[in-house]
């Protein structure tokens, strides 16, 4: 049952002590800032389409806080409007081990989004509306945002594609009280927020932030747009209701000492029971298998496999663009796929993904950052969500993006083409050499590392239909179909993908090769050109670099010369994982050689800088032999 305004006002009251009491509990938090936007917070919450008792119903409305560190806020708003309870965040609030972390948390009952990166918050908001439209649902999202943080590039890169995209169901309510950590925001870096919001073609509402009748009244004239997305410009005071907590930056994150909450409660004219709490504290209760992250499944229909012939030559992105086609096709009754692409569609192989699936097809230009997060959140919206960029844009640009993908636990298909050397004439800049240690970072995202087309075609169905985060990484040339010894396709049609699993392109007893990706044809025709001199070479494709089974490979290791073969970083590539992997194994090869790249790699066509490196086929038959014959 909605709350009168005279209710929302005792409630803004009560939730203004919670903040308080937590904070000071905790010694730790942001009260200030969490007090100019309780109002807000209560507002929405009291009026959004959203359900205590089923907060996590797939219509509901969705809330996102951008500025996480308001988190004492939302969760004394969330207690007090049913959704948790108040008793265990005032005291378990920054506790270690406690869901009520300092800024706000995905899977706590009616938190959407976790952040505290401030500016991502409006993409992510926008990511979750551009859902709505996709599945054709009528929700609402609600973005909660500040005025410090908008000053962030993401904020403008998000403004426009929510103008471009329509998106009228999306509603922003900007806490504007001039305050941030070092001062006055107009001193720190005066930004104009209103002009930009209204020059991007965003309808504008300015009121006070503090006034539930005012919040009322423009929510509902947000409510009732029906071309734009909505800014609300809520005019608030930090530290609202305790007088010398306002206007002043020094409560940003400082917590109140018990002398000071003493006055501040009584200023509010609510009882001091702070002690309850801390005592409390000493004997909490760890709850975090209270969180939920509540991704919508999604029963994939993937499809048979293309099975490209032996002979022909065939890019991994060509073989991308073909799968991701097939499954937009296949899948188009069920629930959206979409594919999101920073003006890049001929490079990254988009362009039949879109005739057969113009809807799902979502150009977002040259806005590598807003794109990773609204990637992330549509993933968790109910849409089968690829992100195609070059590895250095999908990965080294938007590492915090994806960072903060991954602490959500999304959905999110990044697919990083035009990946180490292998991009040539483009130079240094555009080769992505560190892909495996930047996915390595994070804990909840798989990475793959296709051998050829055939694998690619049958990794991209597979990660399509696995749940959580994947990182598919490729080069840019066409490479040959990869053959087997008896000379039939590889990767044909009784090959499965399955993650972590190697595989032996060739078995021999002399000298053991790990290899992935664009390389690994290399190493097979070298070992292949040292069988007619009855040199016996192991080469063995580790398409998952991150994750793979060793114990079927003990006799192809010990006392063996093993190489690694990538192009990559040699410092935080496939050898630094296979060193580990060999220890825990307690495999003891004779010698063992990482070969791949040592610095930054100049321009040049592909050809030409695997002969200045090392890595041709006439270069790498030299290095094996002379290896074999010194061991």
């Amino acid at each position: 049952m909605k709350k009168s305004i005279k209710e929302l006002k005792n409630l803004s009251l009560i939730a203004r002590g919670d903040i308080l009491k937590m904070t000071t509990v905790a010694n730790s938090g942001h009260p200030a800032g969490s007090m100019s936007s309780i109002d807000m917070f209560l507002s929405v919450l009291n009026r959004a389409n959203i359900f205590p008792d089923d907060p996590f119903n797939p219509d509901r409305d969705r809330i996102v806080v951008s500025h996480g560190h308001t988190s004492p806020g939302f969760y004394a708003a969330l207690g007090r409007m049913g959704f948790i309870d108040i008793e265990e965040v005032i005291s378990g609030f920054r506790y270690a081990g406690s869901i009520f972390e300092g800024h706000v948390t995905r899977g706590i009952p009616g938190v959407e989004w976790s952040t505290g990166n401030l500016g991502q918050g409006l993409s992510a908001g926008v990511g979750m509306a551009l859902a709505a439209k996709k599945r054709k649902k009528d929700y609402r999202v609600y973005v909660f945002s500040s005025d410090g943080e908008s000053s962030k590039g993401q904020i403008a890169e998000a403004r426009r594609t929510a103008m471009k995209e329509g998106l009228n169901n999306l509603i922003v309510l900007l806490d504007y009280n001039d305050i941030q950590i070092s001062g006055r925001a107009r001193d720190i870096l005066s930004v104009n927020i209103v002009g930009e919001y209204k020059a991007a073609g965003w309808n504008v509402i300015e009121i006070d932030g503090h006034d539930f009748e005012q919040i009322n009244k423009a929510l509902e004239m947000a409510e009732n747009e029906l071309l734009r997305p909505t800014v609300i410009v809520c005019k608030t005071n930090i530290g609202r209701g305790v007088s010398f907590m306002e206007n002043t930056p020094t409560y940003h994150g400082k917590a109140l000492t018990k002398e000071q909450l003493s006055k501040a409660l009584e200023e509010l004219g609510l009882e001091n029971d702070v002690e309850k709490y801390i005592e409390r504290r000493k004997n909490i209760t760890l709850n975090r298998d209270k969180l939920n992250y509540p991704n919508i499944e999604l029963k994939v229909e993937t499809g048979q496999p293309i099975v490209y012939e032996k002979g022909t030559k065939v890019a991994n992105r060509n073989a991308f663009g073909n799968a991701i086609a097939d499954l937009a096709k296949l899948n188009r009754d069920n629930f959206p796929v979409v594919a999101i692409d920073c003006d890049l569609k001929p490079s990254v192989n988009l362009g039949k993904f879109e005739k057969v699936n113009p809807e799902g097809y979502i150009q977002i230009g040259i806005e590598e950052h807003n794109a990773a997060t609204i990637g992330g959140a549509l993933s968790v919206s109910g849409v089968l969500t690829f992100f195609a960029d070059f590895g250095v844009f999908g990965l080294d640009e938007v590492f915090n993006q994806q960072r903060l993908n991954d602490i959500n636990h999304t959905n999110l298909k990044t697919v990083v083409t035009h990946c180490g050397m292998d991009v040539g004439e483009d130079g240094k800049t555009h080769h992505e050499v560190n892909y495996i240690g930047i996915v390595r970072s994070l804990y909840h995202t798989k990475l793959i590392v296709p051998c050829d087309a055939n694998q690619t075609d049958k990794a991209i169905r597979y990660a399509a239909k696995v749940p959580g985060n994947f990182v598919i990484a490729m080069g840019r040339s066409n490479l040959p179909i990869l053959l087997d010894e008896k000379g039939d396709v590889y990767y044909g049609n009784d090959y499965n993908f399955e993650y972590g699993k190697l595989d032996f392109f060739r078995k021999g007893k002399d000298l053991t090769i790990f290899t992935y990706g664009s390389f690994a044809h290399l190493a097979v025709e070298a070992a292949d050109k040292l069988k007619e001199e009855n040199i016996h070479i192991t080469v063995i494709g580790v398409p998952t670099p991150l994750d793979f089974d060793l114990t079927q490979v003990k006799e192809f290791v010990d006392n063996t010369i093993v190489l690694t073969l990538e192009d990559h970083n040699v410092e935080n590539g496939l050898s630094n994982e296979l060193s580990k992997a060999m220890i825990r194994n307690a495999l003891k090869p004779s010698y063992f050689e990482p070969m791949g790249l040592k610095d930054y790699t100049p321009s040049g066509t592909i050809n030409d800088l695997l002969k200045i490196y090392g890595f041709d086929v006439e270069s790498l038959v030299n290095k094996m032999k002379g290896l074999i014959e010194n061991k």
